[in-house]
């Protein structure tokens, strides 16, 4: 699995679905409203990874095949997915939540 290519391309594709959401923020008036589309940016998130597992022909349930043979800790594709990109997602999601609050 190409960790660091998938990484790439789901920031790129997070980014553009940020824009989106920027975007859709203008046309809300409801604060409560504003703030759910940090959840809808989540669901965005995950479901990115799904598409994006897809299309790498990834299984996200599969035993991730570590390097190192003596590390007992077996973890899904998706777990180490999670792990390596979650920080996209924290600075994004961040960057989001600032933009809301800056049209308040």
């Amino acid at each position: 699995m190409d960790i660091d290519g998938f990484r790439a391309e789901l920031e790129t594709r997070l980014l553009i679905e940020k824009e989106y959401i920027i975007q859709e923020l203008s046309s809300i008036n409801d604060d409560q409203e504003k703030l759910e589309l940090l959840g809808k940016f989540n669901k965005k998130y995950k479901a990115l990874i799904k598409r994006l597992a897809s299309e790498y022909g990834i299984d996200l349930n599969a035993p991730y095949s570590n390097e190192n043979p003596l590390d007992s800790e077996s973890l899904s594709h998706e777990q180490v997915i999670l792990g390596r990109t979650m920080n996209i997602y924290d600075k994004l999601s961040d960057e989001l939540y600032e933009q809301i609050n800056s049209v308040y």
